[in-house]
């Protein structure tokens, strides 16, 4: 039911207007009046009408500068100015504002009545439109996620060009533009379920840091099971300093409140150029590294980690070493979960935290690649796969003499197993996919069809199945269910005579309106466009 607001500073016209038509009968709500523009602005930035309706000429504040404010403030309502004087200076001005109706008083309720039904289809016809575009941002989101994590692998690994980042950002709707920046790699999980991303109360700390955002100021980047990636931009050093602790602060006080959370970060080193990114995202990376050594919750700042902050000063001693530094379940978890991409930094962060004077010891180095290598082989062979895959190491050749060489040969065989780990998840992945696929073959005239719901089918969360999906595919899930139901839709426009608004039911989308904008945005052009043979760019 849309809402009618009233400003008349004559009473008697006032209460005529609201008494004399019965507005809950013709589908309206009077939802309140004033007598001048000054008394009303606050009641309807407070009640929000769909429709005002006001004289021009009042005491205090006119119609006309009311009508500019409430355009300004919410542009959505639509007015209708009420006038004593047929003054061609006034509709001109109205037209500006963006009056939708300009009548001439004394009028008739039926006559105004007449004027506001017209103007309620317009406003409904305005409303769908909107709606049928916040459908569409809501179903592209996904590609829009894709986008942005594309934007930021080009950014990390300095494969593109800053013309052409700053073009790819625009597309995707970002602001890069500034003089400093900085990198920071977050994670938060729940200690119950180490390896799930996907519960309330993950989504709902997602929801809140959301709230305190300014994407002027920071972006963020989904990078799928390894948490996300903070862009801090700022106009100094010194302001990227503040900036970045006043954030992670108030993410740390949040995260007080859930003690069944862990999070851990990695902070990078300050750049002032958008090229000079892969080095921040290299020390936030050798940071966020420590997230599979430590076990607390923890944000560390890559500032502190400079060489010797972390060294043990005394000579080699056997009775020095902490046997939990060298735990196998640090390695193990990292071949559960890590990135091939993150090897280099977490071992270098492994060795790091064992200290220099202790891994100059040649036995104790030998020790290492061998406690590593049967760790290693141990899980490729918990894969089903033949230890046969990972090079052992050749101690007695004099090869893994140096500190660099054992950390080049772990690094290898470590990057290794993950392939190995990679390579049998993606044939399991495969089935998995082959599964969806199958079912939206079978249910793409379900409109109820969506991530959420084939993520909960094939036991997986939504975000880990978008992941997976697009790795395996190539494209989106969102891209891949609405290219499917574009092309049988096709197929049913060519090939039946059937109605569109039918076609479209049967395609999964009930609103017809719905389905001839996202056809038109896909296919570019009408329904009827194409079934009348036209190519995209109307042409026979």
């Amino acid at each position: 039911m849309l809402k009618i607001f009233l400003v008349e500073d004559e009473f008697v016209i006032r209460q005529g207007i609201k008494n004399n038509i019965d507005w809950k009968a013709h589908g309206y709500e009077f939802c309140g009046e004033a007598s001048d523009g000054e008394l009303a602005f606050p009641m309807i930035q407070k009640l929000k009408p769909d429709i005002v309706i006001t004289d021009i000429r009042m005491p205090f504040m006119d119609g006309l500068v009311l009508s500019r404010l409430i355009k300004k403030e919410m542009p959505w309502i639509e007015i209708i100015i009420l006038s004593g004087y047929e003054e061609f200076g006034y509709a001109k001005e109205g037209i500006k504002i963006g009056i939708a109706g300009y009548l001439l008083k004394p009028i008739s309720s039926e006559d105004l009545l007449k004027e506001i039904d017209a103007l309620a289809v317009k406003i409904e016809e305005k409303r769908k439109e909107r709606e049928i575009r916040e459908k569409y941002i809501r179903e592209i989101e996904e590609n829009f996620l894709k986008e942005r994590k594309d934007l930021f692998q080009y950014l990390v690994t300095g494969s593109k060009s800053v013309a052409e980042l700053l073009e790819i950002a625009d597309k995707a709707a970002m602001d890069l533009s500034s003089l400093w920046y900085n990198i920071v790699l977050i994670k938060i999980q729940s200690m119950y379920h180490a390896y799930d991303e996907y519960s309330n109360s993950i989504i709902e700390i997602e929801e809140k840091i959301k709230d305190f955002i300014d994407e002027a100021q920071v972006l963020v980047f989904d990078r799928n099971l390894e948490g996300k990636a903070l862009l801090f931009k700022a106009d100094s050093k010194e302001e990227l300093d503040i900036l970045q602790n006043n954030y992670l602060t108030r993410v740390k006080n949040l995260l007080k409140n859930y003690e069944h959370v862990r999070y851990f970060g990695g902070i990078g080193t300050p750049v002032d150029r958008l090229s000079e990114l892969p080095s921040s995202f290299e020390s936030a990376s050798h940071a966020f590294a420590h997230r599979y050594l430590v076990p607390q919750s923890l944000i560390l700042n890559s500032g502190e980690m400079e060489e010797g902050a972390y060294l043990d000063k005394e000579e080699f001693n056997i009775s020095n070493i902490n046997p939990r530094q060298i735990d196998r379940s640090k390695i193990r978890e990292f071949l559960k979960v890590g990135d091939k991409e993150e090897a280099i930094y977490f071992v270098d962060e492994f060795f790091k935290n064992l200290g220099s004077n202790v891994v100059k010891s040649s036995i104790f180095r030998q020790y290492i690649v061998m406690d590593t290598y049967f760790c290693v082989v141990d899980f490729v062979e918990g894969l089903q796969i033949s230890k046969d895959e990972i090079d052992p190491p050749l101690i007695t050749s004099g090869a893994l003499q140096s500190q660099e060489s054992v950390m080049e040969y772990i690094v290898r065989i470590i990057e290794k197993a993950l392939e190995l780990r990679e390579k049998t998840a993606s044939n399991r992945y495969g089935d998995i996919v082959n599964e969806v696929m199958r079912y939206i073959e079978e249910n793409y005239a379900d409109e109820e069809l969506s991530l959420n719901l084939l993520a909960s089918h094939v036991n997986f969360s939504p975000n880990h199945l978008s992941m997976i999906f697009s790795q395996q595919t190539g494209q989106t899930f969102i891209k891949y269910l609405t290219d499917f139901r574009m092309n049988k839709a096709k197929e049913l426009l060519r090939c039946t005579g059937k109605r569109s608004s039918v076609i479209s039911m049967e395609v999964g989308y009930k609103d017809p309106h719905y389905f001839s904008y996202l056809f038109k945005k896909t296919q570019g052009m009408t329904p009827t466009q194409y079934r009348g043979g036209k190519n995209p760019e109307g042409e026979e």
